[in-house]
């Protein structure tokens, strides 16, 4: 039975100091980095997503001036400039397919990105015969909560990491949480956060 893990869009620009910074973010991408030097042998693949916006363009009225923090954000994540990096707390050597979303459009869940040579991740599954898939990453009541729903639509079994995600706001975090669970997501912990903290 094969797993994939999803590791959402661990950014410069979302965490601590970036464009639209998390609390916790700089915590998350240690977290996920030690849960993958134990762990990640346990999957097939491996996929990290990134936002990928124009910087040219609104992206499709993503960004704006006077955001609303809803459907539309400041500027973030700006192709090829810093803040859409990974964030340096992530080790993505174990990574085995990167995913680029949002170009010149709103993209939350991975699954409306794309690898550099074209492939979707609903193909990715289907390649690697991908069962069940556990879910990482920034932030829970925005792309994490989409690439988790979606992962569900395409008939996979899906664990959210509750120690491995941190959101935007408390109170939209945990309806994202609430509602995954309610579409059939198992919310568990990695156990990766004892021993980053100790």
């Amino acid at each position: 039975m094969s797993k994939a893990l999803f590791i959402v869009d661990v950014q410069n620009d979302f965490t601590e100091g970036g464009a639209l910074a998390v609390d916790g973010g700089d915590a998350v991408a240690e977290r996920i980095t030690r849960y993958l030097e134990g762990h990640a042998g346990d999957y097939a693949i491996i996929i990290a997503s990134r936002d990928w916006h124009d910087g040219d363009n609104d992206n499709g009225g993503h960004f704006s001036s006077e955001p609303d923090y809803v459907h539309s954000w400041p500027p973030h994540c700006v192709a090829g400039t810093e803040g859409a990096e990974y964030d340096p707390g992530l080790d993505t050597s174990a990574v085995t397919h990167h995913v680029k979303k949002g170009q010149g459009k709103p993209a939350y869940s991975a699954f409306e990105g794309t690898t550099d040579d074209g492939m979707t991740v609903a193909q990715l599954l289907e390649e690697h015969g991908v069962i069940e898939a556990d879910v990482t990453g920034l932030t829970t009541d925005y792309c994490v909560r989409t690439t988790a729903l979606d992962a569900i639509d395409h008939g996979r079994h899906v664990r959210l990491f509750t120690d491995l995600v941190a959101g935007v706001a408390e109170e939209s975090s945990e309806a994202a949480l609430a509602e995954l669970a309610h579409a059939g997501a198992e919310l568990t912990e990695s156990g990766a956060r004892e021993t980053v903290d100790e």
